[in-house]
């Protein structure tokens, strides 16, 4: 690391510690989730507390959250100190809600998966993919569905 530990971790330090390309830090910054303070020279100085939270990003992107809601997240927690094991408890709370939500519901599209490929109509009231109850059939005959996207 360059410079002293009490000036900061430079943007270069941090890229190297997290494995994030620098402009990925500085598009992470333009979204709040960072927030560096500027030394004398005008230079980025980030907290060590920011290695945490841009793991953080990387890990709940990889698990499919998008990064406003991680940004949401993020927001009302303290940007210059590390964050304490109860933020983190709160925050993984409301991620766990969402990924057993998104678990359950990926187990259901799985499970109707095989009354519904190749059947190529989309209006089936046995469809429980696409047309739960043969709600398409209100609009009419044939694949709405199909028919709309390509209208």
């Amino acid at each position: 690391m360059t410079g002293k530990p009490s000036q900061g971790l430079s943007i270069g330090d941090l890229s190297a510690r997290t494995g994030l390309a620098v402009s990925a830090i500085r598009f992470y910054e333009t979204h709040g989730i960072v927030a560096p303070l500027r030394n004398a020279g005008g230079h980025r100085r980030y907290a060590r507390s920011d290695l945490r939270r841009l793991s953080f990003v990387m890990a709940a992107q990889a698990l499919g959250f998008s990064l406003r809601e991680i940004a949401v997240h993020l927001a009302d927690l303290p940007a210059h100190k590390a964050l304490s094991k109860a933020d983190w408890a709160r925050i993984s709370a409301t991620f766990r809600t969402k990924i057993d939500a998104r678990i359950t519901g990926l187990t259901q599209l799985r499970d109707k998966l095989d009354g519904c490929i190749g059947c190529g109509c989309l209006s089936l009231t046995q469809c429980h993919l696409y047309n739960p109850d043969d709600q398409a059939a209100a609009q009419g005959a044939g694949p709405r569905y199909l028919q709309t996207q390509q209208g």
